[in-house]
């Protein structure tokens, strides 16, 4: 299955009917105009759910959209070349380098990770002699990477002030204070190629389930896999790629920023089609590295930090993983079955009671 205008309520996946979960659509042209109905819409959005689509379909929009089009081309022809091209700086750091299959736990018990993925942070595309596998490191490909990160970063940020706007934020205290160009963050775009995979045979499954390091994340992908348990339900579900519309998701450093108010949603990566390969492309927007918050566990920590802490456990073997704080992989966010999709469908995430979505 690929990008659609008509989203079904269940899809077909590992011999039963699987949720489709609905989300809201935001306009990015309406927010670049400070629409007040769509800075509602957005702030409730990120309160309830922690997830929307935004609609780049617009004179706005669509450059970034063809921007993801051409890294599309990039990926497909680094992702062919042989390992030792692909790993020529390996994992830089956590925000920066390659990372091969099975780096880490896989979605389902026993197994690993069943996708590789290629990091190239902002603060990284900027220098003059970026560490960046050599065939993608030449003029065109570098333009393709910067218009991809500077796009992206456009995007996210004009959704970070509209979400300052209708907290009613001023001055030092608007969310951008916290994710200034200028300062060193560990903002990154990630582009990832998930390889065909059988939940029932192979042992290199999707992504597990987590939330999100970042601030904000775009995300852009054409094919079915992302899953996600919104705020009190039940179960995992899929969300629908969307024509003209990337999808953005919360992450814990918003909700710390937030104080608690915004959810960051729990979300995975798993195969509808164990025949295909699966392309994705997220920018993460991430704080500047010595910004403060407090975190899940009442701590106040430095947005750099909580990076740190939360990429080392969510790259731990799953032994560890158990034994780590469970505000780490999860952001405090609760991880139990209350609501059940059936009510989810009929009363929408507005309709969801406050307390079925409070978190830890």
């Amino acid at each position: 299955m690929g990008i659609t205008t008509e989203i079904p309520r269940t899809v077909p996946w590992n011999g039963k009917q699987a949720p489709v979960y609905p989300m809201q659509t935001v306009d990015f042209s309406q927010l670049l105009s400070q629409e007040p109905a769509e800075i509602e819409k957005l702030v409730r959005c990120c309160q309830t759910e922690g997830f929307f689509y935004i609609d780049l379909q617009g004179i706005d929009g669509r450059r970034v959209l063809d921007d993801q089009q051409e890294t599309l081309k990039l990926m497909h022809r680094f992702f062919k070349s042989p390992l030792e091209v692909k790993n020529e700086y390996g994992l830089v750091s956590p925000h920066l380098g390659y990372e091969p299959v099975g780096s880490r736990t896989g979605v389902l018990e026993n197994t690993k990770d069943g996708y590789e993925m290629m990091k190239v942070s902002r603060d990284e595309i900027q220098r003059d002699a970026p560490h960046i596998p050599r065939n993608i490191k030449n003029s065109g490909d570098i333009k393709v990477l910067e218009n991809a990160i500077a796009g992206s970063n456009i995007i996210t940020k004009t959704i970070l002030s509209a979400l300052s706007t209708g907290h009613g934020l001023a001055g030092a205290a608007r969310f951008e204070n916290m994710h200034r160009n200028h300062r060193p963050s560990t903002s990154t775009l990630a582009m990832m190629h998930y390889i065909p995979s059988d939940p029932v045979t192979d042992k290199n499954i999707g992504h597990q389930k987590h939330t999100d390091i970042s601030s904000l994340t775009l995300l852009f992908s054409e094919q079915w896999g992302l899953q996600i348990r919104p705020p009190g339900a039940k179960e995992f579900g899929f969300v629908a790629p969307k024509v003209g519309s990337a999808i953005v998701n919360v992450g814990d450093s918003l909700r710390f920023a937030s104080g608690h108010t915004m959810q960051s949603c729990i979300h995975r990566v798993v195969p509808l089609d164990p025949t295909e390969h699966r392309y994705s492309i997220a920018y993460f927007l991430r704080a500047e590295d010595e910004s403060m918050f407090t975190d899940s566990a009442g701590r106040y920590i430095t947005a750099g930090q909580w990076h740190d802490e939360k990429f080392y456990t969510f790259s731990a073997p799953e032994y560890e993983q158990q034994q780590a704080p469970s505000y780490l992989l999860l952001g405090g966010m609760k991880d139990d079955e209350e609501v059940t999709v059936s009510e989810v469908h009929e009363k929408g995430m507005d309709g969801v009671k406050k307390s079925e979505v409070e978190v830890y």
